[in-house]
C-alpha cells in the first residue's frame, strides 16, 4: 500500500513545458549546407545585402581579392585564407557597411604553360611546333576550367561575393588594362632596357624577378682557383692569387678578381705537403700562394699544405693575373685584372672573389664601377654554354630534359677537371649552403647575363604623382601610411623594399600579358605615341592579348616606319599582371572606390602580391591601392610539419566538408590565431567539431526554451530577477567585445568569447538554474517570462555575432525560429542598451559562483558514496564566514542556485568536518539530505508536497501551475 501512494495520481508529463523545436542536435552539415547555398543563391545574398545596405546610406568597405592561381583544386592553405575573407565580408555587412568584394584569379604564367606542355608531349608534339596562337588558347581554356573548380569549392565554403562579375588576369578587358598600366611606366620613363646578370631558371628558359625566387639547402663542390700574377710587385712575381668559388661553372665567364683595400694581404710560401695522403694534393712546395692574411691558414689547411711561411705584404692594387685556364685554350688568352671592391671580406675563402659579370650582380657592379662595359656571354638560355665558349661548348650548366631536369649538368665537374689539366686548382670540397631555387619550379636558377626590361627603383620623377621622388621613396612613403595586421608586417615589407633591385618585368615566355610596345632600332628607346597605345590596347580590350602576338605591326604602327621599329614579344612578369588588379576592378565600377581599405593574404605576399601592388600603385599613382595589409600564417600539419602528398599528411578540404561539413572549417579558421602558423588534422578536425557541438547544443535549447515565445509576455528590465540582470549585462559586455574583434579582424576573440559564454554563462548557470523554471513554473509567472525574454535577447544576438564565422548553422537556427523571413544575413548587430550594463550584478554573482562551487564539490562526493543520488535530493547547509559573500545571496533564493530541493545559509565557519575547498576560503557545507516528499512533476523534496488536496503528490508551486494548465485545455474538475 506504501508504494500505491508513492506513486503519481496522474502521469504530468504533458504539463511539464519540456524545449521543442526541430533544430535537430544531430547537424548534419554535408546535406544541410547545399540546401542553405541553395536558398542564398536564390535570394541572391550578396547582391541582396548590398541593396539593403545601400538603400540605409551604409559606408562603404573594399576588400580587394589577392588572386589565387588557377592551376588545380582548391587546398586547405586556399579554404583558410578565403574564409578569412569571407569573415571580413560578412563581419563588415554585420557591422552596417556596404561590402565590395569582387573574387578574382591570376591565369598567366609558367605553371599553366608546363601543363600544355605536358599535354603536347603527351600527343607527341613539341612547343616549338605549335603556333603561338593554339598554344595560348590551350592556355587559356586550362585556366578556365580552373576557375571554374575553384569557384564552386570556393563558394561551397560559403563564401560571399560577386560571383557574377569575378575578375581574372587574362580577360580581354583585363589584359588591355593592364598593358595600358604598362604604357604608364613606358610614357613616364620608368622602363629600361638593361644587359645584366639577372636570376635565370634554364629549367623554365626565363628570367626571374627576386619575388620568385626562394632558397633552399643545396650541396656546391667547392675550388681554391690559382690565378698566376704577370705584373705586380717584385714579391707578387711567381705567385698566384687564390680564389675560392662554390660555382665552378662560372670560371670560363671569369673577367677579374675583385680585392678589398682594407684587407690585408700576404705572398705564402709552401714548404711541406701532409703526408700519407690518399691522393696527390695539388699543391707542393715552393709554391707562393697569395691570400688574405687572415685566411692563410684555412687555405692551407684546404690545401693539404702541412707548413708554410710568410713572405711578405703585398698590395694588389695594379697587379694583372693570367686566366687559369689559358694555357689550355687561346679563348681564356685575355688579362685578368684586379679591381678593388667593398663587397670583398676576409669571413670566409681566400680574401678575394672572383669575378664573372655576366653571373653576379655584384660582379656586374663592380665590373662597371672600374669602367668596363662589355658583358660576356658565356651560358644560353638553356643553361648550356654557348658554341663560341673555349673547352665546354655545349656543356650544361643544369639540366633542362628528362627526368634529371632540375639537376646540375656536367659543367662543374668539367671545369675542376680543366683546372687540374692545367695546374691551376688548388684544392676542393663540398658545402651545404642555401642556394636560390624558382619558387615554381622548384629547380636552381643561375644568374645569368641577357637583355631583359626593368623598372627603376631609384630613379627621380619628376612628375605630378611623384613629385620629384623615386618609385623606392614613393612607396616606402605609402607603407608609413599603411596600417598592418599585425604590426610586424610593416618592417617585413620594409626591409624587402628598401634593399629590392630594379624590378625585372620582362619574361621570355607565352603565356601573359605582353610588353605591348615598339623600340626604335636607331635610338634603341621605347616608342611613345599615345595613338599607338591606344589602338594598341583598344586591339586587346576587344581580341585579347592574343591580338599582340597575331596581327600584323601596321595594324598598330599606323604610320609609322615598321622596319624602323623593333616589336618587343617577351611577356609581363606575373606579378605586374596581378600587382595591376586594382586598377580594373576597384576603378571604373559603380559601387566601389579606389583604394581598397584591405587586402588579406598570406604572409609570403609581402613579397609577392602586396608588393607588386604596392609598386606598380606608385608607380602610376603615387600610393599604394590598399589602406590596410592583414597577413596570415601557413597551415601546417598537427605536429607543426609542412604538408606534402608524400609525407601523406595533407588535409583536403572537400574531404572535411563531404564528411563534417564547411561549417566545421570555418569554425577552425575563426579559433585559431591565424597571424601565426596554424595547425589542422584528425585531432584538431575532431576537437573543433566538439567546440562545434557545444555551440550548436546551446542555440538548439533556445530554440526549444523559446517555443511560442511572444514579445507579450516581456518583462521590463525593472522586474528582471538578479540572475536575468546579470545575463544582459554579459551580454552588453561581450557586444562591445564583438564589435571590436570584428573592427580589428580578431575573429578569435569572437569566436572563443561566445564559446566560453555559451557554456559558462548559459549553459551551466543561467540555463541550468532557470531549467525547473521554464518546465515548470506556470506560462505567466513573472520568473519564467523574464527568462525567456532575456533568451530571446541571447538569441537574437548570438545568431548575430556568429554569423560570419559560422553562417551555415545561425542561418539554419534563425529559420528555424522564424521561417517566414529573410536571411539571418541582411541582419545588422542589435543595439544593445547602455541599461543592461550592471557591474555590481556582475560582482554579485562572481561571489555567488564562489560558493557555489563549494556546494557543487560537497554534493559530488556524496554522489561518489552513494549517500546521494540527484542534486535534488540534497538540502545543503552553506557556513559562509565572509560577509560579503552572504550578501551576494541577498534576494536570491539559495536552493535554486544550487540547484537542490531546499538549502539553508548560515553565517559563520562551520564544523570542522564540513566539506571546504582550498581556493574559497571561509565557506563550508554539511551535504544534508532534504526533508519531505518528491513532488511528481519538478522532483524537488518538499514538506509543502500534497498540501493543496487537488494534486495530493505536488509542491504547492506545481500544483498552481497544473491547475493553470488544466483550466487552459479544459480539465479542471468541476
Amino acid at each position: 500500500m506504501a508504494d500505491d501512494a508513492d506513486k503519481p495520481s496522474r502521469d504530468y508529463r504533458e504539463t511539464v513545458f519540456l524545449p521543442d523545436t526541430p533544430f535537430p542536435m544531430r547537424a548534419g552539415l554535408p546535406q544541410k549546407e547545399p540546401e542553405i547555398l541553395a536558398r542564398w543563391a536564390k535570394l541572391d545574398l550578396y547582391n541582396a545585402i548590398r541593396a539593403d545596405r545601400q538603400r540605409a546610406g551604409a559606408p562603404l568597405f573594399v576588400l580587394h581579392d589577392g588572386p589565387p592561381y588557377a592551376n588545380g583544386a582548391i587546398h586547405i592553405g586556399h579554404a583558410l585564407q578565403k574564409t578569412l575573407k569571407d569573415f571580413v565580408v560578412r563581419s563588415r555587412f554585420l557591422l552596417g557597411y556596404d561590402v565590395d568584394f569582387v573574387p578574382g584569379w591570376d591565369c598567366h604564367g609558367l605553371p599553366i604553360e608546363w601543363k600544355i606542355e605536358e599535354e603536347l608531349r603527351g600527343q607527341g608534339r613539341r612547343k616549338d611546333e605549335v603556333s603561338k596562337a593554339e598554344f595560348r588558347t590551350r592556355c587559356r581554356e586550362y585556366a578556365a576550367h580552373w576557375i571554374a573548380v575553384q569557384m564552386a569549392g570556393f563558394k561551397r565554403l560559403g563564401v560571399l561575393g560577386d560571383w557574377e562579375h569575378r575578375y581574372a588576369t587574362m580577360d580581354y578587358s583585363s589584359e588591355a588594362a593592364i598593358v595600358a598600366e604598362f604604357h604608364k611606366f613606358v610614357a613616364t620613363g620608368q622602363l629600361y632596357r638593361g644587359s645584366k646578370p639577372v636570376m635565370w631558371s634554364p629549367v623554365e628558359r626565363t628570367a626571374l624577378a627576386d619575388a620568385e625566387v626562394e632558397y633552399h639547402d643545396h650541396v656546391s663542390p667547392t675550388i681554391w682557383v690559382k690565378f698566376p700574377v704577370v705584373e705586380g710587385s717584385d714579391a707578387a712575381r711567381g705567385a698566384s692569387v687564390v680564389i675560392w668559388t662554390t660555382t665552378p661553372w662560372t670560371i670560363p665567364a671569369n673577367r677579374a678578381v675583385s680585392y678589398n683595400e682594407s684587407i690585408a694581404y700576404a705572398v705564402y710560401q709552401v714548404e711541406a705537403m701532409e703526408e700519407g695522403l690518399a691522393f696527390e694534393p695539388w699543391a707542393a712546395p715552393g709554391d707562393r700562394l697569395i691570400v688574405a692574411e687572415k685566411l692563410a691558414d684555412e687555405v692551407m689547411q684546404a690545401a693539404k699544405v702541412a707548413r708554410f711561411r710568410r713572405v711578405e705584404a703585398v698590395d694588389p692594387q695594379g697587379m694583372v693575373l693570367e686566366h687559369p685556364l689559358a694555357a689550355l685554350d687561346s679563348y681564356y688568352g685575355f688579362q685578368v685584372p684586379m679591381l678593388a671592391g667593398d663587397h670583398v671580406t676576409d669571413d670566409a675563402g681566400t680574401g678575394f672573389v672572383h669575378t664573372a659579370p655576366g653571373h653576379g650582380a655584384d660582379d656586374y657592379l663592380v665590373w662597371l664601377a672600374h669602367g668596363h662595359r662589355e658583358i660576356p656571354e658565356t651560358v644560353d638560355p638553356d643553361g648550356a654554354y654557348y658554341p663560341h665558349v673555349g673547352l665546354f661548348a655545349g656543356l650544361k650548366v643544369l639540366e633542362t630534359e628528362g627526368k634529371k631536369a632540375g639537376k646540375f649538368g656536367p659543367a662543374n665537374a668539367a671545369v675542376m677537371d680543366k683546372l687540374i689539366e692545367a695546374g691551376r686548382l688548388l684544392a676542393r670540397g663540398r658545402l651545404e649552403h642555401s642556394y636560390p631555387h624558382s619558387w615554381r619550379s622548384k629547380a636552381p636558377v643561375i644568374f645569368r647575363n641577357t637583355p631583359q626590361w626593368f623598372i627603376r627603383m631609384d630613379e627621380p620623377l619628376d612628375t605630378p604623382v611623384h613629385g620629384g621622388r623615386s618609385l623606392r621613396e614613393t612607396a616606402l612613403d605609402s607603407i608609413e601610411a599603411t596600417a598592418f595586421y599585425p604590426g610586424a608586417g610593416k618592417n617585413r615589407i620594409r626591409s624587402m623594399v628598401e634593399s629590392r633591385p630594379d624590378w625585372l618585368i620582362s619574361r621570355q615566355r607565352a603565356w601573359g600579358s605582353p610588353l605591348a610596345m615598339f623600340v626604335d632600332k636607331e635610338t634603341n628607346q621605347p616608342l611613345h605615341d599615345p595613338e599607338v597605345d591606344r589602338r594598341i590596347v583598344e586591339t586587346i580590350r576587344t581580341e585579347g592579348a592574343d591580338a599582340w602576338f597575331n596581327r600584323p605591326v601596321n595594324d598598330f604602327l599606323g604610320n609609322h616606319d615598321p622596319e624602323r621599329f623593333e616589336k618587343v614579344e617577351d611577356i609581363l612578369d606575373v606579378w605586374f599582371d596581378s600587382g595591376s588588379t586594382h586598377a580594373f576592378t576597384l576603378e571604373n565600377r559603380p559601387h566601389t572606390r579606389w583604394p581598397a581599405d584591405l587586402y588579406l593574404e598570406g604572409s609570403d605576399q609581402h613579397r609577392g602580391w602586396f608588393q607588386s601592388s604596392l609598386l606598380e600603385s606608385s608607380g602610376t599613382r603615387g600610393r599604394a591601392p590598399y589602406e590596410a595589409i592583414l597577413t596570415h600564417g601557413f597551415t601546417m600539419d598537427e605536429n607543426g610539419e609542412k604538408m606534402s602528398k608524400s609525407k601523406g599528411n595533407v588535409v583536403d578540404p572537400e574531404t572535411v566538408i563531404r564528411e563534417s561539413g564547411a561549417e566545421i572549417i570555418r569554425m577552425w579558421a575563426a579559433m585559431i590565431d591565424y597571424s601565426d602558423d596554424s595547425r589542422i588534422g584528425k585531432t584538431v578536425l575532431q576537437t573543433t567539431a566538439d567546440a562545434y557541438r557545444k555551440l550548436r547544443n546551446t542555440v538548439r535549447y533556445m530554440l526549444g526554451a523559446l517555443a511560442d515565445y511572444s514579445p507579450d509576455e516581456a518583462v521590463e528590465l525593472a522586474e528582471m530577477p538578479p540572475l536575468e540582470r546579470f545575463i544582459l549585462h554579459r551580454l552588453y559586455e561581450l557586444d562591445g567585445q564583438v564589435r571590436a574583434a570584428y573592427e580589428g579582424y580578431v575573429f578569435q576573440d569572437v569566436i572563443r568569447p561566445l564559446s566560453e559564454f555559451c557554456q559558462n554563462e548559459l549553459s551551466a548557470l543561467f540555463f541550468d538554474i532557470r531549467r525547473d523554471s521554464l518546465y515548470c513554473d506556470r506560462p505567466d509567472a513573472v520568473r519564467r517570462r523574464a527568462a525567456r525574454t532575456v533568451m530571446d535577447a541571447v538569441f537574437e544576438r548570438l545568431t548575430a555575432w556568429l554569423a560570419p564565422l559560422i553562417p551555415f548553422t545561425m542561418e539554419e537556427a534563425w529559420t528555424t525560429r522564424y521561417p517566414d523571413s529573410h536571411s539571418n544575413c541582411l541582419r545588422v548587430i542589435p543595439t544593445t542598451p547602455a541599461a543592461w550594463r550592471n557591474d555590481a550584478e556582475a560582482a554579485r554573482w562572481a561571489k555567488v559562483q564562489q560558493v557555489t562551487s563549494v556546494v557543487t564539490g560537497a554534493l559530488e562526493v556524496e554522489r561518489r558514496e552513494k549517500r546521494l543520488g540527484a542534486a535534488l535530493e540534497a538540502a545543503p547547509r552553506v557556513y559562509v564566514a565572509d560577509a560579503e559573500l552572504s550578501a551576494a545571496f541577498d534576494g536570491l533564493d539559495p536552493a535554486e542556485v544550487f540547484r537542490t530541493s531546499q538549502a539553508t545559509l548560515v553565517a559563520g565557519e562551520g564544523p570542522p568536518e564540513a566539506f571546504r575547498l582550498a581556493d574559497a576560503p571561509g565557506v563550508a557545507v554539511e551535504p544534508l539530505r532534504a526533508d519531505g516528499r518528491k513532488c511528481a512533476r519538478s522532483w524537488r523534496v518538499l514538506p509543502e508536497v500534497g498540501s493543496d488536496p487537488r494534486y495530493p503528490d505536488l509542491s504547492l508551486r506545481d500544483a498552481d501551475a497544473v491547475a493553470a494548465w488544466d483550466a487552459a485545455h479544459g480539465k479542471v474538475d468541476a
